[in-house]
């Protein structure tokens, strides 16, 4: 087992501070990564404070990270020392169900083996994530990072690109199309460049006003107040395709009549219940669906994709040391628009 330095919450009340985990060693198919950045995803919070319950302490968060493969298995075919690879949101799945072996590990049917705060496949052994300098993982739950990214630019790509692009992709849009991005934080400022990527007409919907000029900055060609009462009506069947990033409570209703016949609007944010009425959908034949990151193929792709077009998420760079005032200014929406800790702040701290 390899010691390595890490950041942990021990419960749900506590705050993250240093700890030791124990990485195991590579295996045959395993490579050994030194961890450079690690993004910063509103979810490590919900996870860290227990607040979608089952928690696993202690607790090391962390699922967008990028870093440099240190150390290779005998049998590895993938990887080679030095290489830039990334990890997302899940270090292992069962490899033999459906989803699985459709390229959708996200999705397993046994339950995949999330980066952190789950189980590895044997059922006992706790995961742990970026928070700290290293993770052994198989070969085959990496991803390559394309040159032309910052590498701290590509981290958020990890959980908050791939959860934007996929419903883009899978849904089916194209040049020309009218778009809404519900939402300017770490996940609607990708779905708006991904948006502009794919060559739609992108209109980001707030109800922040003072949103405005970052979203027209982002590459946004439209912007419309949500708070204001007309915005609703004068809007009507406007869009053929919503992608709501927010989480907060909010009326599924009112956005679903801002598209128009065959319109679709998928979910990715993570609300409490929230009343749904048939009518906004069977008056326009419109669907409402859901949509959660990507399985290892369609992660690639993303990557590559944003390579190719030069989209990478804008980021606030931090030492690990800050990482629960990150927290606090995250809960206040004080970033623009993914905090990404440097890795190299952990040099220092001892190993116990």
């Amino acid at each position: 087992m390899i010691k390595t330095p890490a950041y942990a919450a021990a419960s749900a009340t506590s705050p993250l501070a240093p700890f030791t985990i124990d990485r195991r060693d590579p295996g045959t198919h395993d490579v050994l990564i030194d961890i450079l950045y690690c993004g910063v995803c509103h979810s490590d919070i919900h996870q860290a404070r227990d607040e979608w319950g089952g928690a696993i302490f202690p607790m090391v968060p962390g699922h967008e990270i990028i870093g440099v493969v240190a150390q290779t298995g005998s049998e590895v075919s993938r990887w080679k020392v030095g290489d830039t690879v990334g990890i997302g949101c899940f270090v292992d799945s069962c490899r033999q169900c459906a989803a699985c072996e459709a390229g959708e590990e996200q999705y397993c049917r046994r339950g995949a083996s999330f980066t952190y705060n789950s189980r590895e496949q044997d059922g006992q052994t706790p995961t742990y994530g970026g928070y700290s300098t290293r993770i052994t993982i198989d070969e085959s739950y990496v991803v390559r990072i394309p040159e032309g990214i910052p590498p701290e630019r590509a981290a958020p790509l990890l959980c908050a690109g791939i959860t934007t692009y996929s419903p883009l992709r899978r849904f089916g849009v194209s040049p020309g199309d009218r778009i809404a991005i519900v939402g300017l934080g770490g996940l609607g400022h990708m779905g708006v460049k991904l948006g502009k990527a794919f060559g739609a007409h992108v209109t980001v919907l707030s109800h922040s006003p003072g949103k405005r000029d970052d979203a027209l900055k982002l590459g946004a060609d439209d912007f419309i107040v949500t708070r204001e009462a007309e915005a609703f009506t004068q809007n009507a069947g406007r869009f053929s395709f919503i992608l709501d990033t927010v989480s907060a409570m909010h009326d599924y209703n009112a956005y679903l009549n801002l598209l128009g016949l065959d319109g679709t609007m998928v979910l990715v944010g993570l609300p409490g219940p929230t009343p749904l009425a048939a009518w906004p959908l069977v008056t326009g034949r419109r669907r409402l669906a859901g949509s959660m990151i990507g399985g290892i193929r369609e992660t690639q792709e993303m990557l590559d994709f944003c390579g190719n077009h030069g989209v990478a998420a804008d980021v606030e760079v931090i030492p690990m040391q800050n990482i629960n005032e990150a927290y606090e200014r995250t809960l206040k929406s004080d970033v623009r628009y993914r905090f990404v800790i440097d890795m190299a702040s952990m040099k220092q701290l001892p190993v116990y």
